[in-house]
């Protein structure tokens, strides 16, 4: 049980990043690449679809305060990856940075929650588009 707990250290994650061969991964996209993957993300289909239905019946010109709140939360998420980043400079996602910190469990967790996170996104735009 306490093996699930333990932490991978940096100069081992810096070891498999240096790595070479045909079962590695390399960091392939850039600043702009990251930017424009982010968007696409966090716009989805509910800012074609949702607006008008919540404008219109529920929030009213209230709408532009919860774009405001929406946008510094997106801001909040972004710096939290720039700091990972800076702390764990590999290519990777939260799972490399919770296997660092956290754990093995935790970092497993969080890898099959970004599956999730992904699955469940495109559902929704094709439910939103399909609508």
């Amino acid at each position: 049980m306490a093996k699930l707990f333990i932490t991978k250290s940096l100069d081992a994650i810096l070891g498999e990043a240096e790595e070479t061969g045909e079962h590695t991964l390399k960091r392939s996209l850039g600043a702009l690449n990251l930017v424009t993957l982010g968007i696409g993300a966090i716009i989805g289909t509910g800012i074609f679809r949702i607006n008008r239905v919540v404008a219109s019946g529920y929030a009213g010109p209230g709408v532009v305060f919860t774009f405001i709140i929406a946008a510094i939360c997106c801001v909040f998420a972004g710096l939290c990856y720039a700091e990972f980043a800076a702390m764990i400079p590999v290519a990777g996602s939260a799972y490399t940075y919770g296997y660092a910190t956290l754990g093995e469990l935790f970092a497993w967790i969080i890898g099959w929650d970004l599956v999730l996170e992904y699955a469940f996104g495109a559902a929704t735009v094709c439910s939103g588009w399909s609508g």
